[in-house]
């Protein structure tokens, strides 16, 4: 972005944002609360203590103990601890307070932004008078966003209520009005009570769905469309939403058959919702007399189907009584009214009865298990799959004709995967084929992974050549990622699935995995693992005829593969097929990313234009095979020196007893737990990624976003090599946009917060390991991209980053005082975990992409 356009940026983010929110946080922190001595006026002094006691490297013991002594005057310890609880309460809200704010300022800022919309792409187009490639393109060309369950989207509907109020109100600087919302926020809780089940957590999600996403995906639509210039305009699935919540059962025994039927009725009954007061307010328009009659059968048809789920309204229903009311509004009535009509037909080409795709998931060992006890059942095995060869056992995934009923088993997980298969079929017939057509399998690292799933499908009575489902393969490991070209090839050669493959128009959807690769091999060589994988197997589908698609699991954090969305895809390599980006959003990514429609429509333009600009114009990206040489180089150091972190005997106990891993499963923040199985030994395989990348972020340390990087690139700068590293940062859009992402990390990270473990018996050695590194990153990095600070040219990003940690740091004070004190077993432990736990919330929020 060029400076003049940056520094209006900057100026316009210091009125709407920083101004704004420094007004209405001072009114929030003087509001009266019943027993509560004015802790609000408090908690500007404790965040200057923290930011002077920590510079002087002082512990957070001792800035609280002088806070208390000094200006809270407090000595009892349950009294320091109830005031604590108090100032979590109060930091909380501050982040509800300036998510608001910035929210508001959104279309402010865009209009200071380079990034390219929809309609300054057609410009350029036109220009280059490439229209026919395009209009091509976009006849094919899609974006499927899938919202995922995620444990950290924790704010329930009554608390997005008061957001979105308060940024109305903002809007129109409405103080009378703020102080009012301000004083609800403060008396709402925002902490889910219980710990939510699947079924509450998909509700929260389908909220969004229809607060804010049936109008945006609506909205998004005709502004293509009237953009596009061209009235037939029909590729309905250019947006596409999918649905994880409910769906995805791996490492979450909670979600069951049952739940997934009931969030399938639910994102259907909803959508009737919307459909319904749509036509409602339609129908104050079209009060011609010859419209009456089929306008009154469509409006109680969709009535009935809203409260009842037994009865099931199909989409050839809904439109045919549509274009009926159509023809009659242009034969008798002149046309009126006749685009907003058209607004809702294209709303129901959209949706039809589904609203969203709900994937099914589930991790690979859990078909063995299935697979195993079935053919144990039948007689083909005594004991275990091992005792086949790998021919016979295809044999009979492929042509065995076996079938099974779920009460023929006693284990719930073997009885739920086979009754969630067998009811698959009626989820289809009631929200339509695309309203539940894809099954995922985590951990795939070998053929058997996707043949287990075909064999379970037809042992539970679908005919071979008549399974409507997509078999996604999910490699997420490194072992995945380098067996996948020959698994992929070796389905192909298989004729009973290739013939599926032909009925299902020979697409292939493959995912891959960042979060867990990312665990397994530290951050460069998971994403240069993952963009070789992508070019190989485009290469193998495409040999064999199969258009591939990939399906990309990016989280919200840089370590989970997220940051700049837009620039990861506009970096892909030629290599890698184009026909659709699919990617999961999760988290708070959901409401910070894709919150507000002015959010939702701009974030989804940009992987629009990112997708089709990369073959469209521009020059196409290759990586040279020297450059490749350089990278695979850096991947291999970073690597190294990744791994004797992760052997490091302290590696785990670390993360055990300095961090607040074990603390995600207290908190009520998601229906899964924090580590697969239940064993007692913690290890790296069993972690959730979330946790494992969210315990880091907690401690400000964000170890998987560059652990790595700064050794291999100084093994270079060693070498007299740095130039070759500064040219491939120059040349190379995809190493570009990592080192970006790996500098955001930097950028949230704050060593000086546990300083104090730098002479800890047991820690300080490897506290000053992750310092070194961390130091050794931040320099290199600076050095090869020439900048002068972290993040020099996001400036706007790197003041909202600012005032976030701002806003936290108390907090996280606060937090790693009451770890001490539980190392310490004081007396108050179970409260100090208490607060622990509940610290873990406005910090994850505060951050927007941390978990």
């Amino acid at each position: 972005m060029d400076n003049m356009q940056q520094a209006k940026r900057l100026e316009e983010f210091k009125k709407s944002v920083t101004n704004k929110f420094n007004i209405y946080n001072s009114l929030f922190l003087s509001l009266p609360y019943r027993n509560i001595e004015n802790v609000g006026m408090l908690v500007p002094i404790l965040l200057h203590q923290c930011e002077t006691g920590l510079k002087e490297g002082k512990n957070p013991q001792e800035i609280l103990e002088l806070f208390f002594n000094n200006f809270a005057n407090i000595t009892d310890e349950r009294q320091r601890i109830d005031f604590m609880f108090r100032i979590i309460q109060y930091v909380e809200r501050q982040v509800v307070l300036y998510d608001s704010v910035e929210d508001s300022a959104f279309p402010k800022l865009q209009e200071y932004t380079n990034s390219l919309s929809i309609k300054d792409y057609f410009e350029l187009v036109n220009q280059n008078k490439n229209w026919d490639k395009i209009a091509k393109k976009l006849a094919s060309f899609s974006a499927r966003i899938v919202l995922t369950a995620h444990p950290t989207q924790f704010y329930t509907p009554s608390v997005l209520d008061i957001i979105a109020e308060l940024r109305a109100l903002i809007n129109g600087d409405e103080v009378n009005d703020i102080d009012v919302t301000l004083q609800q926020l403060g008396l709402t809780s925002l902490v889910n009570s219980k710990k939510p089940t699947p079924l509450d957590e998909a509700k929260n999600i389908i909220y969004i769905l229809r607060n804010t996403y049936y109008e945006a995906i609506g909205e998004l639509f005709q502004y293509i469309k009237s953009n596009i210039h061209n009235e037939s305009f029909d590729n309905y699935n250019i947006m596409k939403l999918g649905f994880w919540p409910g769906g995805d059962r791996d490492g979450n025994p909670f979600v069951t058959a049952e739940i997934t039927k009931q969030v399938a009725d639910e994102l259907r009954v909803t959508l009737m919702k919307c459909y319904y007061n749509e036509l409602k307010g339609l129908r104050k328009k079209l009060t011609f007399q010859k419209l009456q009659q089929p306008l009154n059968e469509l409006s109680a048809h969709l009535y009935k189907s809203m409260f009842d789920y037994s009865v099931v309204i199909s989409y050839e229903d809904i439109i045919s009584k549509l274009i009926e009311i159509r023809e009659l509004l242009v034969a008798h009535y002149h046309s009126l009214y006749l685009e907003q009509l058209n607004v809702l037909i294209d709303r129901v080409h959209i949706f039809k009865t589904h609203f969203a795709t709900l994937d099914i998931r589930q991790d690979h060992s859990k078909h063995k298990l299935v697979v195993q006890a079935v053919l144990q059942k039948h007689g083909v095995i005594k004991e275990n799959l091992e005792e086949l060869s790998e021919k016979k056992l295809i044999q009979c995934l492929l042509k065995e004709n076996i079938s099974i009923k779920s009460g023929d088993f006693k284990e719930d997980i073997i009885k739920d995967t086979i009754k969630n298969i067998q009811q698959l079929g009626a989820i289809q017939k009631n929200n339509g084929q695309d309203g539940c057509n894809r099954y995922i399998i985590s951990n795939s690292e070998d053929i058997f992974s996707v043949l287990f799933v075909f064999g379970l499908f037809r042992w539970c009575g679908w005919k071979s050549d008549e399974i409507t489902f997509d078999i996604v393969p999910l490699f997420e490991t490194m072992k995945g990622m380098e067996a996948a070209e020959q698994i992929m090839q070796q389905l192909f050669d298989t004729p009973i699935y290739r013939a599926h493959l032909a009925s299902r128009d020979d697409i292939h959807t493959m995912m891959l995995g960042f979060s867990d690769g990312t665990k397994d091999g530290g951050y460069l060589k998971a994403n240069w693992s993952i963009l070789k994988t992508k070019e190989t197997l485009s290469k193998v589908c495409k040999k064999n005829g199969i258009k591939a698609i990939f399906f990309d699991g990016r989280g919200g954090p840089p370590a989970r593969g997220g940051g700049k969305t837009h620039r990861f895809y506009a970096a892909q390599t030629k290599d890698v097929a184009n026909h659709e980006i699919q990617l999961t959003i999760q988290g708070q990514t959901i409401t910070s990313t894709y919150g507000t429609k002015e959010q939702f429509i701009h974030n989804s333009e940009q992987l629009l234009t990112a997708g089709l600009s990369n073959n469209l114009f521009g020059k196409e990206h290759v990586i040279s095979a020297a450059d490749r040489k350089l990278i695979e180089e850096l991947s291999e150091h970073s690597f190294e020196k990744y791994v004797q972190l992760k052997n490091h005997e302290k590696f785990i106990p670390y993360l055990e007893h300095r961090s607040t891993l074990k603390y995600y499963s207290n908190a009520n923040i998601g229906s899964r737990p924090g580590k697969r199985g239940n064993k007692k030994q913690l290890e790296l395989s069993d972690l959730r990624a979330i946790s494992f990348v969210g315990s880091w972020s907690q401690l400000k340390q964000n170890v998987p976003g560059y652990f790595g990087l700064g050794t291999a690139i100084e093994h270079f700068k060693n070498k007299g090599r740095l130039n070759e590293v500064k040219r491939l940062y120059k040349e190379v859009p995809f190493f570009k946009a990592l080192m970006l992402n790996s500098m955001m990390s930097l950028a949230k990270t704050n060593f000086d917060l546990t300083s104090y473990m730098r002479d800890d018996e047991e820690f300080g050695e490897f506290w000053q390991v992750l310092h070194a590194e961390y130091e050794l990153s931040m320099k290199m990095l600076l050095q090869i991209s020439g900048l002068k600070i972290l993040m020099e040219d996001e400036a706007v990003s790197r003041e909202s980053v600012k005032i976030r940690e701002k806003i936290v740091l108390p907090l996280l004070v606060i937090q790693q005082n009451a770890l001490y004190h539980i190392t310490k077993n004081s007396a108050y432990k179970n409260l100090y975990e208490k607060i622990v736990t509940r610290s873990l919330y406005g910090n994850i929020n505060a951050s927007r992409n941390s978990a």
